[in-house]
């Protein structure tokens, strides 16, 4: 799975043309840690229609501010630079299987 470590590499992906996931994370955050093999898990499943990247948000902390980030984890679906939907905290794979699936209409 991918990491933002620039803004380039974000501004590259927006560029991109491919809807994508942006996973807000931190390495101490528990929860994070729990989603974390689901999110990788879906991001193989869906390699070919939807990139889904993890951002940390303590090296990150620009990009963290531009979508107000206030709690993680955070998960936002984007479609170019327009955020389809958002999800805070903890989700079932189901749930963001659908978020998925949507984005990739």
């Amino acid at each position: 799975m991918k990491s933002i470590k620039s803004n380039k590499q974000f501004n590259d992906l927006v560029k991109g043309g491919k809807p994508f996931v942006l996973d807000f994370y931190a390495d101490w955050c528990g929860p994070c840690r729990s989603l974390l093999p689901t999110v990788e898990k879906l991001a193989k499943e869906y390699s070919g229609e939807v990139d889904i990247v993890k951002v940390n948000v303590d090296k990150q902390k620009a990009l963290a501010a531009k979508f107000g980030v206030r709690s993680i984890p955070a998960l936002f679906f984007l479609r170019g630079n327009k955020v389809k939907h958002k999800i805070q905290g903890l989700a079932s794979e189901h749930e963001l299987r659908k978020k998925i699936v949507a984005l990739a209409k």
